[in-house]
């Protein structure tokens, strides 16, 4: 690719910017629509103003469809544009002529050129990043991020400041979440043009680093990065991890959380309660340990739905436990009385309907009990309450008057 390497220099500038670390990723059209944006909603939610002064979003627009193009840049304008008057969000977007042509298919049936043109667009992508700040993080356009994630990984980067790496994987899910020195960069982005054709990108990362002193990539949990439930796969088709039974989403009356379970200093009990892409991450919890959702308001839920461990592995499951409803709320400051079981986890799940039978009053908290000890991480990703709006209430009986 001796002309292509000349025209590759002249695409990509040479700007320097004091930012600490660049966020990368590559994004093309999907026949069934595209997470861009609600992945970078997540990364900017994510961050705080301070943290944001610390990073710079680098998105790779990696397709020639013009329709696709301008409707994606100017979705990223009418959400992003403080963003990106700010230096804080960078487009770029890759000629047609940097792609070499690739024909055939591999063993596997998949064919080279969708190899190939994954890995030549993030090759562009860490090409252009190299100068950028000081490490790189690589994403995809599908994922959402853990609260304050700059944080946990600057207090890694520090951590390791005395041990030489080559790689920190913040996620173990393919090529998301990984952490680069951008000084490593323009080699491994030669290393990807090499071998376009021959690996998928997450199968190249590992073998670059085998070639590498040090080897070995050092894990770091918790993970921060996750795809979303519902996403892309590479065929355009649209998978889910965890599919609704009806059509309306949940809705979370307000709340307090509490727990007696130990905190970390990324993901917070309150997230677990949360609508948003996030999720609360403890570890070594012990039988009884329990996090409780103190509603603002007593109500007449429909439905309770409680999501532990990773949508991609299961990772972090809860192995044993129950959710539990209670009422009676007493005290200063208030808690729930008593209680009646709801129902157990099955395979770190519960998802079940809340029947006028279960309670005889409106529910005042929900809590989920430890029913086992449980050695290692355990993520608790989403509590989702329905309120069962469609109730009919009985109407008041008329006073009888006599006659």
């Amino acid at each position: 690719m001796g002309s292509g390497n000349e025209q590759w220099e002249c695409c990509v500038e040479t700007l320097r910017f004091c930012e600490w670390l660049t966020v990368g990723l590559s994004s093309g059209s999907w026949p069934n629509g595209s997470n861009l944006l609600s992945t970078l909603d997540s990364l900017f939610r994510a961050s705080s103003e301070a943290d944001q002064k610390h990073f710079t979003v680098l998105v790779h627009l990696a397709d020639s469809d013009l329709t696709w193009l301008n409707k994606t840049v100017d979705g990223i304008l009418n959400l992003f544009s403080s963003q990106i008057l700010a230096r804080q969000l960078l487009l770029i977007h890759a000629p047609p002529d940097v792609y070499p042509p690739v024909d055939g298919t591999r063993d596997d049936g998949v064919p080279r050129e969708f190899y190939s043109k994954q890995n030549v667009d993030h090759a562009f992508l860490m090409s252009y990043a190299a100068n950028l700040s000081d490490y790189f993080l690589l994403l995809a356009d599908n994922v959402f991020c853990g609260p304050k994630f700059v944080n946990h990984i600057q207090r890694q980067v520090t951590k390791m400041k005395s041990h030489p790496w080559i790689l920190l994987e913040f996620s173990n899910m393919g090529f998301l979440g990984k952490l680069f020195h951008s000084r490593d960069l323009p080699l491994l982005a030669q290393f990807l043009l090499l071998f376009h054709a021959e690996k998928p990108l997450e199968r190249l990362i590992p073998h670059f680093c085998a070639l590498s002193v040090p080897k070995k990539p050092i894990l770091c949990p918790p993970f921060l990065f996750y795809p979303r439930a519902s996403y892309m796969t590479s065929d355009g088709n649209k998978s889910s991890a965890v599919k609704a039974k009806d059509s309306h989403g949940p809705d979370n009356p307000p709340g307090t959380i509490f727990t007696d379970m130990t905190g970390s200093d990324v993901h917070f009990p309150w997230e677990a309660y949360s609508l948003e892409e996030s999720f609360f991450w403890t570890s070594n919890v012990s039988l009884g340990n329990h996090l409780t959702v103190l509603l603002s308001r007593s109500v007449n839920l429909a439905r309770v739905q409680v999501l532990t461990g990773s949508i991609v592995d299961g990772e972090g499951a809860l192995e044993k436990g129950q959710v539990e409803l209670g009422y009676g709320l007493e005290g200063v400051p208030q808690y729930c009385s008593k209680f009646i079981l709801l129902g157990q986890l099955l395979e770190g799940q519960l998802d079940q309907e809340v029947f006028p039978k279960t309670m005889r009053q409106d529910v005042s908290c929900v809590r989920l009990v430890v029913k086992a000890s449980q050695v290692g991480g355990l993520m608790i990703r989403h509590i989702y309450l329905w309120e069962d709006k469609d109730k009919e209430k009985a109407p008041p009986k008329e006073a009888k008057i006599n006659q």
